[in-house]
């Protein structure tokens, strides 16, 4: 017998997501979402670009932020909202991948009772971006494997 709590639920369209990627120039390339947003990934060259493994990490961070910021923000909004997130890319017989991965919270919030709830709040909001909320902490923490296929090609 199955375990209810270990089903995959159903997929659907609410469920998915996908991005569209262009290449623009050697090294360069245009991600573009289902709203229109852009964002632009480069291979660490001499363009501004962030790099896939930069834009893991913002995943990781931003996803997180929101988070956190929307739990300790019913008690009182941040007057200070930073956080860094970092690791190592290795090279190992796994492959190339990151290791020693972190996200470093700064957050300050204002005196007072408000100010006190969400200081109150915020390790709990940490652990449960980390352990449930951030669907893209999870699914690195987690691993998923990524099915790659050939689409199709022209000329």
């Amino acid at each position: 017998m199955t375990d209810p709590a270990h089903q995959t639920p159903e997929l659907t369209d609410e469920t998915f997501r996908s991005i569209a990627l262009t290449r623009i120039g050697e090294g360069r390339y245009k991600a573009t979402n289902a709203r229109g947003g852009e964002t632009f990934i480069g291979s660490g060259g001499d363009d501004p670009d962030f790099t896939p493994v930069e834009l893991l990490l913002a995943a990781i961070a931003g996803c997180s932020a929101i988070d956190v910021d929307g739990i300790t923000g019913k008690r009182a909004g941040a007057t200070q909202f930073d956080l860094t997130a970092s690791g190592h890319k290795i090279r190992d017989e796994q492959g190339n991948h990151l290791v020693g991965l972190r996200v470093s919270f700064d957050v300050v919030f204002p005196e007072g009772e408000a100010g006190d709830a969400a200081r109150a709040a915020l390790p709990r909001a940490i652990a449960q971006t980390r352990d449930r909320l951030c669907s893209v902490g999870r699914t690195v923490a987690l691993g998923e494997p990524i099915e790659y296929v050939e689409g199709s090609t022209y000329g």
